[in-house]
């Protein structure tokens, strides 16, 4: 008689048993939702330590949350240690759901509150770098009183590249944006808030600094090596040459135009209130000060949703209010 050794179980009953044992289970509580936080924050800036300021927790506090909500789970959220931080696959599905369920928890808080009067939730601003060069515009006296007024707001700014600014309007991500031009399509609205003046810089070491203002020709300008210009800046004089000019390279924000120009290869446009310091410390030369100067205006963008409106419209106001 020959004895068989008894059967093991098989790999794919073994996976069936993990998977009907694991997952999420129960009621979503208070605790859920601060991990859950605690992670898209975690995944938003790529790493624990890069975390560390955004959540004023230690690296090894955020740590013990993200084994929690793994253990809570049942799921490997991600990879870390000397490899570096990654998502897993279950981890970037756990991320998806975890956004739309903190997005559709913050609808919900507008909704009633909007009900009953009560501003709260995440206020959206992205705007372009270096707007604070032109001082204490009607924006910061908004910002001022829309927070003071309304203290459950959490106000959250970005500050992003003017094509970034008008996408994160256009898809959600921003409750509102500041433009460097109005728009005119039926979902958009768009508030004139300021303008700004725009001179032609050289760098000190380029060819041109060392020749006369009054040698300095449109055709001379033709030759030189120029940074794109954007399409929502003109003038008269520029219209007529800006078809001849020869554009060899692009940034969309001021600090990376002005490193090309600092460069010494590169001529172009920067606002003459971020400039005047550079040209103030012997660094850059506005080129034709008197005949090539660009006006841009800046627009206060939005999008309305019925989540958003009444906190739009309400800041909308105050900032109306505030010039």
């Amino acid at each position: 008689m020959t004895l068989s050794s008894p059967s093991l179980p098989s790999t794919k009953r073994m996976a069936a048993g993990r998977r009907r044992g694991g997952g999420f289970r129960g009621q979503v509580a208070e605790v859920d939702l601060r991990l859950l936080r605690v992670f898209r924050t975690v995944a938003e800036r790529g790493g624990f330590s890069a975390a560390e300021i955004a959540l004023g927790k230690s690296k090894s506090s955020i740590s013990i949350d993200i084994s929690a909500l793994e253990s809570r789970l049942n799921i490997k959220l991600c990879q870390r240690g000397r490899s570096g931080f990654a998502l897993t696959g279950e981890g970037r599905m756990v991320l998806e759901a975890t956004e739309e369920l903190l997005t559709d928890i913050e609808r919900f808080q507008q909704r009633i509150n909007t009900a009953s009067g009560i501003l709260s939730g995440r206020f959206s601003l992205y705007m372009p770098d270096n707007i604070l060069i032109h001082g204490e515009t009607a924006v910061i006296r908004a910002i001022k009183t829309f927070t003071a007024r309304h203290p459950a707001v959490f106000m959250n700014m970005c500050s992003a590249s003017p094509r970034e600014v008008e996408l994160a309007v256009l898809d959600g991500r921003a409750t509102a944006g500041i433009v460097l031009h109005g728009h005119h399509r039926p979902d958009m609205q768009s508030t004139a808030l300021f303008t700004e003046s725009l001179g032609l810089y050289c760098a000190m070491t380029h060819p041109l600094a060392r020749v006369e203002e009054a040698d300095i020709t449109f055709d001379i300008l033709k030759q030189q090596r120029m940074i794109e210009v954007s399409s929502a800046v003109s003038s008269a004089a520029w219209d007529r040459i800006r078809g001849q000019m020869t554009f060899c390279a692009g940034a969309e924000n001021v600090d990376a135009r002005a490193l090309l120009i600092l460069s010494g290869n590169y001529i172009g446009f920067l606002p003459e209130a971020y400039a005047r310091p550079l040209v103030d410390d012997g660094l850059l030369r506005q080129i034709a000060p008197d005949s090539l100067r660009l006006m841009t205006s800046f627009h206060f963008l939005v999008r309305p949703s019925p989540d958003t409106s009444m906190m739009i419209e309400t800041f909308r106001t105050i900032l109306e209010d505030s010039y």
